[in-house]
């Protein structure tokens, strides 16, 4: 009896282990969830071995803090202004992950890794520091490269193209259309792309070069003409038509008074432009105003607009104002100039990066237009149109707004007609343009006729530039403007 006890007893300790997993089996429902289910079985005869069966499948990858790098010219905070990824989201290489705003352009953060997003270590509005973890990424596989370092792209982005989401825009292109770019020394940055998700075709490079080069494109079909969104341009006379809305006016929203106080943080732009205006502050200014009778340009310009927009530019008057500004700049190069902190130093630049305070949903900004010495009034025109996309956008990167050596700023387009214009350090001088008025004047035989005037404000650093250098160089500037064919004779 007691040995049939006995053997009974082992054969039951033999059976434990199937007995165990065919229970375990019929109760995973009661399992906890998780990335791993574990079964422990008992091996009899006081063994210390544990088994594991893992029932789910677990991911192998590696997680990667992905680091926010230096964005350069001396930025260390950006501020995150929208997230196009959440925790669990699949991203692949070159997929865009947020856009942060600094104090001096709006850039989108794209993804070097093909995985998962783990973790977001910001909010919307939130301040991230250079060198700090933005979010993490569980890889799939094992990657090649640093994982500390992320990509970061300025968006070529159009306005016109409304099909399109703009801020999911990334800069995208295969090896031969980037070898195509670099052979015609094209900044991918600059380029519409045409193709899925914002590629940049073969196609979208020659059309560049086209414009670039001023090339009259073939027709096709009824094509409008792109319109920017933001007008950075002097109100045009009263006789020019209005331009046509191309949908419904969108009425401004009524202001909703809370009666509560409210405290922000500075942030971006108008945390830049403490730093800036509090420079400018230490810079005695020269103030010079004059006014400039532009009928001769107005009827110049109805006449060259309509063979401009033939070739898909808007041409406005600003071309013209840049380009007298930089044909006078030739003659008094000190205004286009910089002074060292300890004002011991003048640093002549050899190009006229003429900037243009432009207001754009983001504040002011102040873009520049690159070599104007060696540009046609055609080509300042495309330039002009090009940045006036990006500002209404939000996607001017540093390449637009750092390089200035002079500045004009377009106050007429909104209102107004003289102004008082702060220098932006390190250059050394500023023009305000008024707006265009048809006001009645004398002609040379004392009649009375109507006349398209424009008031213009300079000021100069006065610690380097005297009153007379200012008024020499604003005479001749008017002069290119109220006989604009003199300038044919100075182009270059």
């Amino acid at each position: 009896m007691a040995t049939t006890t006995l053997r009974g007893s082992l054969r039951l300790l033999k059976q434990m282990p199937q007995l165990t997993y065919h229970c375990y089996m019929q109760c995973t429902m009661l399992q906890p969830p998780g990335p791993e289910r574990t079964l422990h079985i008992l091996v009899p005869f006081g063994a210390t071995q544990w088994r594991h069966f893992r029932t789910s499948y677990r991911s192998n990858g590696k997680i990667l803090p992905f680091k926010l790098s230096d964005i350069g010219e001396g930025i260390m905070e950006v501020t995150v202004k929208e997230w196009y990824v959440k925790e669990g989201d699949k991203v692949s290489q070159f997929d865009s992950i947020c856009e942060v705003q600094s104090d001096k352009a709006s850039v989108t953060i794209t993804s070097r890794y093909d995985g998962v997003i783990r973790k977001l270590y910001y909010d919307v509005d939130d301040t991230a520091l250079v060198g700090t973890p933005l979010v993490d990424i569980e890889t799939n596989r094992a990657q090649e490269g640093s994982p500390e370092e992320d990509v970061v792209e300025t968006p070529a982005v159009a306005h016109q193209h409304t099909h399109q989401e703009i801020k999911g825009h990334k800069t995208q292109a295969t090896p031969a259309v980037r070898r195509l770019a670099i052979e015609n020394n094209i900044k991918l940055s600059e380029v519409v792309g045409t193709g899925k998700d914002g590629r940049i075709l073969k196609e979208d490079i020659l059309n560049f070069l086209a414009k670039q080069t001023g090339a009259i494109l073939p027709y096709e079909g009824e094509q409008q003409v792109p319109t920017p969104a933001v007008r950075t341009t002097a109100s045009a006379p009263s006789r020019d038509k209005a331009p046509v809305s191309s949908g419904p006016t969108v009425a401004a929203p009524r202001p909703v008074f809370t009666g509560k106080d409210r405290t922000e943080p500075l942030k971006g732009i108008q945390k830049a432009m403490v730093k800036t205006m509090t420079a400018a502050l230490k810079i005695p200014p020269f103030g010079y105003c004059d006014e400039v009778d532009l009928s001769q340009l107005v009827r110049l310009r109805t006449e060259l607009k309509g063979l401009a927009e033939s070739r898909g530019v808007k041409l406005s008057y600003m071309p013209f104002f840049i380009k007298a500004s930089s044909l006078g700049l030739l003659h008094f190069p000190i205004l286009n100039a910089s002074v060292d902190e300890g004002c011991q130093n003048i640093t002549y630049k050899a190009s006229h990066n003429i900037g243009l305070a432009m207001d754009t949903p983001q504040g002011l900004i102040v873009p520049n237009v690159k070599s104007v010495q060696t540009l046609s009034i055609f080509d300042i025109a495309v330039e002009l149109n090009r940045l006036q996309n990006l500002g209404a956008s939000g996607q001017l990167g540093t390449a637009e707004l750092t390089g200035g050596t002079f500045t004009l700023s377009n106050i007429g387009s909104i209102g107004g007609t003289y102004a008082k214009p702060v220098i932006l350090p390190p250059e050394v001088a500023i023009g305000a343009l008024g707006k265009i008025q048809v006001l009645p004047r004398f002609n040379t035989q004392g009649d009375i006729t109507k006349a398209h005037m424009m008031s213009v404000s300079w000021t100069a650093d006065h610690r380097i530039i005297d009153g007379a250098t200012m008024c020499r160089f604003s005479n001749l500037w008017r002069s290119y403007l109220e006989n604009p064919a003199s300038m044919v004779l100075d182009l270059k």
